[in-house]
């Protein structure tokens, strides 16, 4: 049997389960609420490091509420988080209230996409996608072997 290391969605605990029972209805071992939202959790310097940890690939959207191409492009991270998590984690973290975490990455210019699996970046890639190419992109890139 195959585990896999992911995070709470609301207590951001690490939590190991079977590869084949990550799906919507998988609970934290610790706050017993639902393991996968569907929906983008906020990124902050108190959980970054353990949201990216994840065994499962993890997509972060670095955006500012001052760029127009990062406003017009949440509607559809929020529509293909819906469609595939549990199967791709999401994130978006705002590079003005998380600055540090911004330079960390070298974040220039935004909205800026990353993915990551076990802490590491398997990709990335500047501008906002229509939403065809965006799920296009995370697809092929998550399921590139670890």
């Amino acid at each position: 049997m195959s585990l896999v290391t992911t995070y709470c969605s609301h207590c951001f605990t690490r939590n190991r389960l079977p590869a084949e029972k990550t799906d919507s209805n998988a609970k934290c071992g610790r706050c017993h609420q639902l393991l996968f939202s569907h929906s983008p959790v906020a990124g902050r310097q108190t959980n970054f490091d353990a949201l990216i940890q994840s065994d499962i690939p993890v997509v972060v959207d670095f955006w500012a509420s001052w760029c127009g191409p990062c406003l017009q492009f949440a509607p559809v991270f929020q529509e293909i988080a819906l469609e595939l998590e549990p199967r791709i984690r999401f994130v978006k973290l705002d590079t003005e209230q998380e600055a540090a975490i911004a330079s960390r990455y070298a974040i220039r210019s935004i909205p800026t996409l990353m993915i990551f699996r076990g802490g590491q970046i398997l990709a990335q890639r500047s501008g906002s996608l229509p939403k065809s190419l965006f799920k296009e992109w995370l697809l092929s890139t998550a399921a590139a072997p670890k």
